[in-house]
């Protein structure tokens, strides 16, 4: 190995922080079709991003801009100030992982990663630190066409991994993983992030992106619904009334600024206390099965900022 190609792999682990991706009035048409529209955003370094919205919403669409999949009908991404596709070697700057199963079937899960690894110049030890690192050593020598999901979400991190790179992108990166492999997912991206890299995750599972993530984006129908930190999103507490007389309990609702039903026999009630409304709950007669506090969930949040860009409602 040339000495040029050991610096060049190693320049990235005091450089990490400042790389960012920025997305410009991202624009993303398929004729009449408006996948991403006028997307404005900047994700950071040192914090984990996560990207949420429904289906359809055009994350998956973003996420292929960023890394020039897609061209955008107008607008630009930028990683650290620069199109990926003018990076003259995108694995050191960039990895990703936005299909698990985009891998050739008769490879290896080794020869996979060496090929990528000749594509960008980067030493082939890196191949098994990172096979190591994804718990992939063992497996390596089999074709990847025979992988479980969540063997191929491993080599896809492994893949995304191989450069050493400051931004780092995951599409789903947790499905088909179980329960162990999603506890290792969460720590792994929080130390990704910890190390000063840009970390840009999307998930459907609100519970773990809650766990995870430090930032939130959130886009509905190709445009951009909220930009803020996890706390911001998530704050507060709310009352939660449980009762089998639902039609006394939209009464009770209808008395109570902040009041919704979130389900039959179900109330929650933000930014009240729980002493007076079980005094008014008594006062109206209602039959009470349940009174606490809960803290505020990010699947509650979501829900309410995206109850109007869901393509494929349900009663």
């Amino acid at each position: 190995m040339a000495p040029d190609e050991r610096v060049m792999c190693r320049a990235g682990r005091d450089s990490y922080r400042g790389h960012m991706i920025t997305l410009r009035a991202l624009t993303k048409r398929y004729g009449e079709l408006t996948a991403v529209s006028g997307l404005d955003l900047t994700v950071a370094s040192g914090r984990v991003t996560g990207f949420l919205g429904p289906n359809g919403a055009g994350k998956s669409t973003t996420m292929r801009m960023i890394v020039g999949l897609d061209r955008p009908t107008s607008g630009e991404a930028l990683i650290g100030g620069a199109r990926y596709a003018d990076l003259r070697w995108p694995l050191r700057h960039v990895g990703a992982l936005l299909d698990a199963k985009a891998v050739h079937p008769g490879r290896s899960g080794r020869a996979h990663l060496v090929a990528l690894a000749r594509s960008n110049r980067i030493p082939l030890g890196r191949v098994e630190e990172v096979l190591d690192a994804v718990g992939l050593g063992k497996a390596a020598g089999r074709r990847a066409g025979g992988y479980s999901l969540g063997m191929s979400q491993r080599l896809g991190i492994a893949g995304a991994l191989l450069g050493d790179p400051p931004v780092l992108l995951f599409d789903e990166p947790v499905n088909g993983l179980d329960p162990d492999g999603v506890r290792w997912v969460r720590g792994l991206m929080r130390s990704l992030a910890a190390e000063g890299r840009t970390v840009f995750l999307s998930s459907h599972l609100m519970s773990e992106m809650q766990q995870t993530a430090d930032h939130l984006v959130v886009i509905g129908k190709g445009r951009l619904l909220a930009d803020a930190p996890v706390g911001e999103l998530v704050s507060g507490a709310a009352v939660e009334v449980l009762s089998p007389d639902h039609a006394a309990l939209e009464l009770l609702a209808a008395r109570l600024p902040g009041a919704r039903t979130a389900a039959p026999g179900r109330l929650l009630v933000q930014g009240a206390e729980a002493g007076k409304v079980g005094d008014l709950a008594h006062e109206m007669g209602l039959r009470l099965h349940g009174l606490r506090v809960t803290e505020s969930s990010l699947e509650e949040a979501y829900l309410r900022l995206t109850e109007d860009s869901v393509e494929y409602g349900t009663a």
